[in-house]
Parts: C-alpha cells; structure tokens; sequence
C-alpha cells in the first residue's frame, strides 16, 4: 500500500509559477513510475509529466519547457516545478505512483491560473 499527499496548489495569475509537491508513503526507490496527471472540469484526466520505470522522463507535449517534474529520494518525494503558467493549466492535478504492479493516486490538489 502507497499514500500519495499532494501540496502546493493554489490560485495564481497567468505567467506565474506554483510548485506541487508528492510525498509518498513508500520509499520512492521502490515504486516503479511516478507521475503528475491533470483533470480539468468536464475533460478527462491526462498525463502532465512522468519519470518512467527506466529512468526516463515524460511531458506531454503542452507543458514542454514550462514545466520540470523531478525527485528527492531522501524525502519521498516528488515535486512539478510549473513556470509561465496558462489559464488553460487550470485543473486538479493528481500523483500517480506504481508499486508493486498496482496503481496509486493521490487525493489532488487544485491549481487556478486566472487570466
């Protein structure tokens, strides 16, 4: 079992910047993937950004030089830096994390970009 705390969400004006943070339950050597996915009333959830299970890492193409998704190891944590933020970046942004072949999400956290 992983819990997943989301923080750093919040309301915040067009070009501004928020850092989200994931602490997890579980060591983070341990967990497979770990990710930031987004949803936005009436849209379906979509991947923002992943370090994927061979160490990669993934944006979707929107976010793309905007935002960084990175890791703290000693703190069990994940973190999306997001700059030059977009009325359309607004949406509950949730953690994904998988372990042990099962998946995880956390409870979200909003984000308002207001224009």
């Amino acid at each position: 079992q992983v819990h997943l705390v989301e923080s750093g969400g919040g309301l915040v004006q067009a070009g501004g910047s928020l850092r989200l943070s994931c602490a997890a339950s579980e060591t983070i050597f341990s967990i497979s993937a770990m990710g930031w996915y987004r949803q936005a009333p009436g849209k379906q959830r979509e991947l923002v950004a992943r370090l994927t299970s061979s160490g990669g890492i993934d944006y979707a193409d929107s976010v793309k030089g905007r935002f960084t998704i990175s890791r703290d190891n000693a703190k069990d944590t994940v973190y999306l830096q997001m700059n030059t933020l977009k009325p359309e970046d607004t949406a509950v942004y949730y953690c994904r994390a998988v372990y042990a072949g099962r998946l995880y999400w956390g409870q979200g956290t909003q984000v308002t970009v207001s224009s």
